[in-house]
This record gives C-alpha cells, sequence and structure tokens, in this order.
C-alpha cells in the first residue's frame, strides 16, 4: 500500500492508523469548519450528515494536492437532545458542556471518508451512544482544572482514553470511533479493495 495521508491534526487518529501498521503521513485540511457546520444546519441537515460532510470536505481539500493518492478526512459531531456540541474553546466552555450532558445520553457521529485518485471511494458514519454519570459539581470543578488544554481538543470536553472515562456510567458502541477513527471498517475497506494484505 501506498502512504496513507490523514487529512486531519488529530494524533489520536494518526497513532490508531500507525499501531495498526499502516504507513501515515499526517495534511490536515485547513477548513473553516463552523462556517461549514453553521451552513449545513441552516439547510436542516442532521448530526450523522453534518460529520459525513466535514470529513468529505477535508479529505477533498487534501486530494486535490495528491489526486493520486489515498486521503482519510475524518470527523465528530456530538448530539444530545438534538443539540450539537462543538470543541469547548475555553475551561469555561467545557464545563459549560459537560453540565448539560452530565446524567444524559448523547450521540458521537464519527464520520470517515476515503478519496482515492482525488474521487470519495469509500464512507462509514459509526454512532455510539454514551451516557453520562450524574457526577458532583465538585468532580466537574476537579476534572476540568486538572485536564484542560487537553480536553479542548475533543468534542464535547472529554477524552475517554484518559481521565474522562469517570464521567460515564454506560457506553455502547465502536470505541474506535469514539476516539475518532471507525477503524475496523476502514481496514475492511483497505483489505477489499488490495491497499493491504488480507
Amino acid at each position: 500500500m501506498s502512504v496513507l495521508i490523514l487529512a486531519s491534526a488529530s494524533t489520536t487518529r494518526a497513532q490508531l492508523l500507525r499501531n495498526a501498521g499502516l504507513e501515515v503521513a499526517v495534511e490536515p485540511a485547513r477548513i473553516d469548519e463552523a462556517a461549514l457546520r453553521r451552513a449545513l444546519e441552516a439547510e436542516g441537515a442532521g448530526a450523522r450528515d453534518i460529520a459525513d460532510a466535514l470529513a468529505e470536505h477535508k479529505a477533498l481539500r487534501i486530494a486535490r494536492r495528491h489526486d493520486q493518492a489515498l486521503v482519510l478526512g475524518c470527523d465528530q459531531i456530538l448530539e444530545c437532545d438534538g443539540a450539537i456540541f462543538a470543541k469547548p474553546e475555553k475551561p469555561d466552555d467545557a464545563r459549560a458542556q459537560l453540565l448539560r450532558l452530565r446524567g444524559r445520553t448523547h450521540h458521537l457521529h464519527t464520520a470517515a471518508v476515503l478519496f482515492h485518485r482525488g474521487q470519495p471511494v469509500w464512507r462509514h458514519v459509526s454512532t455510539p451512544e454514551l451516557t453520562m454519570r450524574d457526577f458532583s459539581a465538585a468532580f466537574l470543578d476537579d476534572y476540568v482544572a486538572r485536564n484542560w488544554p487537553a480536553i479542548g481538543q475533543s468534542v464535547g470536553g472529554y477524552q475517554i482514553e484518559g481521565a474522562g472515562i469517570r464521567l460515564f456510567a454506560r457506553i455502547a458502541g465502536d470505541h474506535f470511533a469514539i476516539l475518532g477513527l471507525p477503524l475496523l471498517e476502514l481496514l475492511a475497506c483497505l483489505t477489499r479493495r488490495g491497499d493491504i494484505p488480507g
């Protein structure tokens, strides 16, 4: 397989791919995610479709520069009771988001789109369901203080691979998708296509 270009700055996604034995180049796509998300919401797009569209836009941006390459775009959208959440910009945002999610069940739409020769050849959206426990305000304050700014890189303001797991009562769905990448589905696609040996 030739090098897979990851159109994302996520170190977690890159590490998941490398741990699976793939050769990965990282080239983050520079798009105005907030503006695109707002435009899609104004058009009535749901969270799942927004995640898919953002992943596609990222992959397309990088695929235009590398028209013969395999390029992977990814995105995550957190949805709770019809509201869409973004990455918190400051500790107070993280605290407010986590208060809104406390004791509730939310969905994490994790999209991936693969381009080859400048065209989309595969796409997948996984939707794990996560339920936060009814943690105390003191626990929340300590969690944000100890884990900022790292949790600012996570939609919803948590990272389950670290201390964020303590926020949850129940998790259902693909662990890799929660981390930001539907890895098993991607590997199956690359095997079917003959990009990696099967």
